[in-house]
């Protein structure tokens, strides 16, 4: 079945001559009038519409698309908002003992899954249901029957880690020890404040803390509730590789007696952290399902490859492929860019970085603890700060996408890129940067309504699409789920391959450097108070330091050649720490 679909966030439809809908009998009423729904946005009778897809090429901001419904999913819809609305099949089982991941693309509906198991939505099966009696019925032998009846009788405690942790300081008010209130806390509760690094912002305003900081004290309040089920929703954003790890292990230790249910997008910490995933694949906007469970090796191997062979759907059309080995390559001789050992002096933070060079071609990752001086060292070769000591040499164009990215242009995508015109490549714009991180589809947004991960990919295109000498690129995949990500990354390294161009890109996702970077730079110290910067260091070398710094090995994995986090104290753990080879073993 084949249907047209309206993106709400696209459609203008007072603005619009209305040229989608004049001979389509599934976009009307009775009396011959548009259906409009409360927000005045198009609504296309799924009964009525035929798959024609003329209104696709009426419509002038390319909001309306034609999409194939899983027909034969048709009787395992668990929920649907509204008519010509987004549908989710099927739910994943929460297991005792187990911690239970959901991985897939934005929009796809892991979240209403979440809002479904833990009470806050109740599903109705696509309008075939109206209560918790219908959906008993719906899932009557099943596995999941058993956890849907204790959840309508509110027999289970549930604690929820939100995913917009930013969005705390709005709904509640007061210092981090009246959320937690730490004098409640039990002798086996209070070790948890010290290791999510809780215990020095105690005292501070909710309102004043970071994005990092917030994330902890977010882990921090779900974990220390009493309950028989645990939800995190991306409980590794804002954090530092360190954190995300610290944070993983302190779950995973949870689970030995819980139920733990994670949405992640770092594909490292999900292998390292779930027993099960299940995939998420579908139509942004539109539907997703979700698949069976998969054990994590093989759910990550299959969501890099592209094709779900237990349900025969292929949702990548090429496999995702990493290097076995760290790329090598000749450089051209000589540097673009030189700097001396360079300080940086603030109130309490001291930053030095020792002496390096980044080379023609080169594509340099960062890797290091959060406030240990990254973003500092980027915009003193950025020239947005000048050293308290040291020079950077070279005459270079430069090119910076900024960590924290602020939508203060009033006017759609399309409009930005027609202002910066005399700065960007337009023909290199469009045919290597606009399709593959989905700009395309930006074009007729306004700017300030874009999401977070839309601005991100904005901001990505917009820096890299400039004509400069080196592109200084900071956190590029925050907001990005896993797909984004990788997208991203690929596009930046073709990017600077094509142009031979270089580039600094700051970033935690361990498989985003591992695809983008040809050498590191390593940062270490202790956060907020002093920062040391090293390199850069060819992949294996700066690798090895990095992981050293973090008490962590990787392997490659044997079908995707994919990093992959070795258990702690297991043997291959303890052989790779005693020949120093952290990053892999060759």
């Amino acid at each position: 079945m084949r249907i047209a679909v309206v993106d709400r966030d696209k459609c203008q439809s007072r603005q619009c001559s209305h040229e989608c809908l004049k001979y389509c009998p599934a976009m009307r009423n009775n009396d011959e009038t548009i259906v409009l729904d409360e927000k005045h946005k198009a609504i296309i009778s799924e009964e009525l519409c035929i798959g024609c897809g003329i209104c696709t090429h009426k419509c002038p901001f390319h909001a309306i698309e034609m999409i194939g419904l899983p027909e034969e999913l048709g009787e395992e819809m668990v929920h649907q908002y509204g008519e010509n609305g987004f549908r989710v099949y099927r739910l994943p089982c929460p297991q005792e003992g187990r911690v239970i991941g959901l991985l897939g693309p934005n929009g796809i509906g892991k979240t209403t899954a979440l809002n479904i198991l833990n009470g806050e939505l109740v599903p109705n099966l696509g309008g075939r249901g109206k209560g918790w009696g219908d959906v008993l019925e719906h899932f009557a032998g099943t596995e999941l029957h058993d956890f849907m009846e204790r959840l309508s009788n509110d027999e289970l405690t549930r604690a929820v880690k939100p995913q917009y942790v930013d969005k705390i300081p709005k709904v509640f008010k007061g210092t981090v020890s009246e959320l937690i209130k730490p004098e409640e806390l039990t002798n086996a509760q209070e070790p948890l404040l010290e290791a999510l690094y809780l215990t020095n912002v105690l005292d501070r305003d909710i309102s004043k803390l970071s994005g990092g900081e917030l994330q902890r004290v977010a882990i921090g309040a779900t974990l220390l509730k009493d309950a028989d089920i645990y939800y995190f929703d991306e409980p590794s954003s804002y954090l530092d590789i360190f954190q995300r790890l610290q944070v993983a292990k302190i779950i995973k230790e949870l689970v030995k007696k819980k139920m733990v249910m994670v949405i992640e997008h770092d594909l490292a910490v999900l292998d390292f952290l779930a027993d099960t995933v299940h995939l998420m694949y579908g139509h942004k906007g539109a539907y997703g399902v979700i698949s069976q469970p998969l054990n994590v090796r093989h759910s990550i191997n299959t969501y890099l490859d592209g094709y779900l062979r237990e349900e025969n759907v292929r949702f990548r059309d090429k496999p995702i492929v990493f290097e076995s080995h760290p790329p090598k390559k000749e450089w051209v001789t000589g540097s673009l860019v030189e700097f001396d050992e360079l300080h940086k002096r603030f109130k309490g933070f001291k930053l030095v970085t020792h002496p390096g060079q980044i080379r023609f071609g080169e594509v340099v990752g960062v890797l290091g603890p959060n406030a240990t001086g990254k973003t500092t060292f980027v915009k003193m070769l950025a020239r947005e700060i000048k050293p308290t000591q040291g020079e950077v040499s070279g005459s270079m164009k430069v090119s910076y996408k900024p960590q924290y990215i602020k939508p203060n242009f009033d006017g759609t995508v399309e409009m930005l890129f027609l202002v910066m015109k005399n700065e960007i490549d337009q023909d290199f714009f469009r045919a290597e940067i606009m399709r593959p991180l989905g700009i395309d589809n930006l074009m007729q947004r306004e700017v300030q309504a874009l999401s977070g991960g839309e601005l991100q990919s904005v901001s990505i295109g917009l820096c890299i699409a400039r004509d400069a000498d080196i592109y200084l690129i900071d956190e590029p995949s925050a907001y990005l789920d896993s797909n984004q990500r990788i997208i991203a990354a690929k596009t930046i390294r073709r990017a600077m391959e094509k142009r031979g161009r270089s580039a600094l890109i700051v970033e935690h996702d361990v498989y985003f450097i591992d695809m983008v970077a040809d050498s590191l730079m390593v940062f270490k110290g202790e956060p907020g108070a002093r920062g040391e910067g090293f390199g850069p260091f060819n992949m294996r070398v700066g690798m090895n330091k990095f992981l050293e710094n973090v008490g962590i090995t990787f392997r490659r994995d044997e079908d995707t050649n994919r990093p992959r986090i070795n258990k702690l104290e297991s043997r291959l753990d303890r052989e790779q720490k005693s020949k120093g080879e952290f990053y892999y073993s060759s």
